[in-house]
Formats: C-alpha cells, sequence, structure tokens
C-alpha cells in the first residue's frame, strides 16, 4: 500500500542544494524512513539521478553495521563520489552513528553531496536536535498521518474514516492492520516497548511509575487547562503522590522533546502578550493518546479539537490557545472582567486565523456561545468554527465562517473557503 506524503516530498524538494543538513524529526514510526527512502529517492530517479549518485546507508540494519564507525563511513562516502555531478547522501537512523555531529559537519565540506538524514531513539528524539549541526541543519518534522493522507489509504468513506481515525489515530502501519485487535495491541505495545522506553532510557529516569502517571493525566486532560501545579494537586488528591513541581515540568519537557505531546501556549489577543500558565496539552497522534487509556476515555469533542490542533501544526502553523478579554455588568450592575476562550490562532507569517472547534451548535443559544470570543476579536483576520455536523459553508454577517470537520481536514484551501 503506497501513502502519499506530497507535502513532506515538496519541503524536501524545497530545500534540495541549500547547503545544509536536511533533518527529519518526528515521533517513531511516523513514517520518515519511508519518506527518505522511498518517496524521495523515487523522486531523485525521476528526475533523472542516477543511483550511483544517491548513497544510501540505513545504519540500523545488521549489514552495515561496521558503517557506525565515524571513519569507516566517511570512507566509504568519499570513496563513493568519483565524479563532479552532483551526489545526494541519505542516512537513516543516524544516532546510531558514533560522533554522528562530526561525521555529518565533515560532510558539509563536499562540495558535490546534498545530505539528508533521519534519526529517533535516543537524542535524535530531542526537537533541539538542530543545534547539535551549528545552525546548519534545516529540520523538516514529520507529523503522523493527517485525515487527508489517512482517507488516501482508508477504503471506504469519510464518515467511517473519521469513526477509525479519531480512535486508531494515523500512524501510517494501523492504515494497513485489518482488525481492531491488531491496531489495539500495535499501539499499546508500541507506547509502552518504544516510546516509554526511549525516554526512561534516553533521561536515566528511575520512578518509571510517575512519568507514566503523568501521561495518563495529560491523556486525560487534552484540551483542557492545565499546568504543574494542577497537575501536582492531581497526583496529591487522587494518586497519593508527592511528586515535586519540579520533576512534574522535567518530565512533561522530556516527552515534549520526544514529540509525544505538544504544549499549547495562551495569547492575550487584545494584550497582545503571551500568558505564561496555563495552558493546553494535546497529543502529536491520538491513537497513542487512546492506547494510553486503554481506549476507554474516547470523548469525541476533545479528540476533535486535538486533531484540528495537529492539522495545522502539519499546515506548518504555529498554534496558541486564544484569550480574549471582555469587561461587562454581572447580575448586580458592578463591572467585571469576563475571559472569553479561543480554541485556537494559527499564525504563518502574515498569516492569522481564529478558529473555534464546536462538536455541534444544535441552537441559536449554542451557536451565540461559540461566536462570542470571536465577536470580541477587532481585527480583520478570518474567523472560523469548525463542527461535526455536515453543512454547507457559511458566512455570517459579522464574517464568521461555518464549515464542517469534513471540508476542514479534506480540502486543501480549506481555510480560504
Amino acid at each position: 500500500m503506497v501513502i502519499k506524503r506530497d507535502k513532506y516530498l515538496q519541503d524536501l524538494i524545497n530545500r534540495m542544494h541549500n547547503g545544509m543538513i536536511k533533518v527529519v524529526t518526528g515521533i517513531r514510526r511516523s513514517g520518515k524512513s519511508y519518506l527518505l527512502f522511498n518517496i524521495f529517492k523515487d523522486y531523485l530517479i525521476k528526475q533523472g539521478i542516477q543511483e550511483s549518485h544517491i548513497i544510501r546507508i540505513e545504519l540500523d540494519q545488521r549489514k552495515n553495521k561496521k558503517y557506525r564507525d565515524p571513519d569507516a563511513i566517511l570512507e566509504h562516502i568519499e570513496s563513493s563520489i568519483v565524479d563532479d555531478d552532483q551526489y545526494y547522501i541519505l542516512l537513516d537512523e543516524v544516532q546510531m552513528l558514533n560522533e554522528f555531529e562530526e561525521v555529518l559537519n565533515s560532510l558539509l565540506h563536499i562540495q558535490n553531496a546534498d545530505i539528508y538524514v533521519t534519526g529517533s531513539n535516543s537524542r535524535f528524539l530531542s526537537k533541539d536536535v538542530i543545534t547539535e549541526f551549528r545552525g546548519r541543519g534545516d529540520e523538516i518534522h514529520v507529523y503522523p498521518l493527517t485525515f487527508k493522507e489517512f482517507m488516501g489509504a482508508y477504503d471506504g468513506d469519510m464518515y467511517h474514516g473519521w469513526a477509525e481515525y479519531i480512535i486508531y489515530g494515523g500512524l501510517p502501519l494501523t492504515v494497513t492492520m485489518k482488525t481492531e485487535e491488531q491496531k489495539v495491541l500495535y499501539l499499546t505495545t508500541l507506547f509502552k516497548e518504544t516510546y516509554l522506553k526511549d525516554i526512561i532510557e534516553r533521561n536515566h529516569i528511575e520512578k518509571t511509575q510517575e512519568l507514566e502517571d503523568l501521561i495518563n493525566i495529560l491523556a486525560s486532560s487534552i484540551g483542557s487547562l492545565t499546568n504543574a501545579p494542577k497537575i501536582e494537586a492531581t497526583f496529591k488528591s487522587v494518586i497519593q503522590s508527592s511528586i515535586s513541581l519540579n520533576t512534574i515540568r522535567q518530565y512533561i519537557e522530556y516527552l515534549e522533546d520526544a514529540f509525544i505531546v505538544n504544549r499549547a501556549n495562551r495569547y492575550n489577543v487584545k494584550g497582545r502578550k503571551y500568558i505564561g500558565t496555563p495552558l493546553k496539552y494535546y497529543f502529536e497522534d491520538i491513537g497513542l493518546r487512546n492506547a494510553r487509556l486503554e481506549f476507554r476515555q474516547i470523548e469525541e469533542t476533545h479528540l476533535m479539537e486535538n486533531v484540528i490542533y495537529n492539522e495545522l501544526c502539519s499546515r506548518g502553523y504555529s498554534v496558541d490557545v486564544g484569550l480574549v478579554e471582555k469587561r461587562e455588568r454581572d447580575e448586580t450592575g458592578k463591572m467585571k472582567t469576563n475571559q472569553l476562550e479561543i480554541d485556537f490562532i494559527a499564525n504563518l507569517g502574515s498569516k492569522r486565523y481564529y478558529i473555534q472547534s464546536a462538536f455541534s451548535m444544535p441552537t441559536e443559544e449554542k451557536c451565540e456561545q461559540e461566536k462570542r470570543s470571536l465577536l470580541n476579536v477587532n481585527d480583520s483576520f478570518k474567523k472560523i468554527i469548525v463542527v461535526k455536523d455536515v453543512v454547507n459553508v457559511t458566512r455570517d454577517e459579522n464574517g464568521i465562517t461555518t464549515m464542517s470537520i469534513y471540508d476542514f481536514l479534506l480540502k486543501e484551501n480549506s481555510l480560504e473557503l
């Protein structure tokens, strides 16, 4: 089964010959290796590049164990470059290469070589990996399958596809599995035996149960405002644990570095400033989130919000949680300040969108409630409400667009509808 990753292929094409190391990062099993060694390699061949000018080394394979030695791999690569034509160096699981930072920096000195690497496990799961290459790394972050990519490989209609996607997520291998039992076992085992072990081993964590409890707390609170003190209170009241604030913050950082969770900071729209806490956390793959909770907390409203967040991130937007303050009188006539939340503010260059995730708006009262925060934003950027219901794309007299989750996820230019 061929799953198209056209966006990421274009990302690689746009970075060709830029004099930097193209570093493909992302959560494990998100399709990094397939992107580089299948999709991108096939593109190079179609462009007329000879296979002899594509140097591919999969460092996790036993037959390539000798190339984990820095001197051996440099000698192999240099001896493979026999003319002045352009060469493409593709290295997979580069963290298995000893002194890989020095090797990659050495490769940058080969004038007719374009370098692409992927990595996972250990330090290569870290988001700050680019700093290892002294400012000469260019990151392409690969997310699990978007709903559109998922539907490109799914054998069924979009409604059944959605029902499956919000349970099992977008890791490519899950799409190929035929039974629910396979998917449940795969996701549950993958989280425990791969992601969790990587984090524990990399960071030398001894109190592993506290880490697992923290993951479960975050998984149960997607879409809810939280912070370290609030999580600490949950540990004390629910789990009867005295975990420290510093440990909580450190463990969350480990999860972010491993791309398990991502944070959405709060932004005061009128004050034009970020608010420290509370904030929201979302899982990079909702299938993994559900697996952590043994598929027992499938709240479609929260999962839909997580999907929208991931979709915006995969399109290249930086995503914040919005806050609008409104002064109004209470029941006694006294003036007070209410804080109105906007689910997402998506920014990309000069573009900005305000987006509400509303599972349904069955009544006029609910509709007004969802629009209230958007109506109090005093700028001309587009405002969108995404609903689960199948509806036509509409725009009201205040310029607020309403569209279905299917239009939002499946239409490439959905933010401009």
